[in-house]
């Protein structure tokens, strides 16, 4: 995803910190986002460097609903260690992940976030509504939710983008394992020693 960042704009971060400016429990938290899924021995090594108690993973729309055991595993471990942990995930794959998150729904600290994209949503006259609804009559949940959208769009729980661009990209770091230079594998022979062969050689 490309957007702003304190350093400037780009769609190249997979770690960045800062304060959870969205209205979820965390609000206010200083916050690691994580892009994707990474080490979890890294994530970390970052936590306790800079103090941070809470972490959101899929940030920036990273999570793709493939290879949930490794989601569920690193929010779990994530969890383990004290930390606050949101989720952040498409409606689109709310139900395909519906069992990892009533499992880790049932952890105190644990955050799920279902993201609804409504483009021009401001378009919409003051009569609109949001329906939270089940995928069938009588399925799965005791009835049907219907919100005043406008009620929804009220600015104790808006964040504006401008808000965003204060988080800090964490710089990438590569850990290369040490080569060993094939000429220290060379035996040392002593200039003198050459010379010494060299002029027996030359004698009759």
């Amino acid at each position: 995803m490309k957007r702003d960042y304190s350093s400037g704009v780009t769609d190249a971060a997979d770690l960045f910190t800062g304060i959870e400016v969205e209205h979820t429990p965390a609000h206010g938290m200083m916050t690691l986002f994580v892009v994707g899924i990474k080490p979890i021995d890294r994530l970390w090594e970052i936590c306790s460097e800079r103090k941070i108690k809470h972490v959101y993973l899929g940030a920036n729309h990273s999570f793709d609903g493939i290879d949930q055991e490794s989601w569920e595993k690193l929010a779990n471990g994530l969890l383990d260690l004290g930390y606050w942990v949101t989720l952040d995930l498409d409606v689109r794959h709310y139900e395909t992940s519906l069992d990892m998150l009533t499992m880790l729904s049932g952890r105190d600290r644990f955050i799920p976030q279902i993201s609804v994209k409504l483009p021009y949503l401001t378009n919409l006259n003051y009569n609109a509504t949001v329906k939270i609804d089940d995928r069938d009559f009588r399925s799965s949940n005791p009835g049907v939710w219907v919100h005043q959208l406008h009620d929804l769009q009220s600015r104790d729980r808006f964040t504006d983008w401008s808000q965003y661009g204060k988080d800090e990209i964490i710089p990438t770091i590569i850990r290369m394992e040490e080569e060993r230079d094939p000429m220290l594998d060379i035996p040392f022979v002593p200039l003198t020693s050459m010379m010494n062969k060299d002029m027996k050689s030359d004698k009759f």
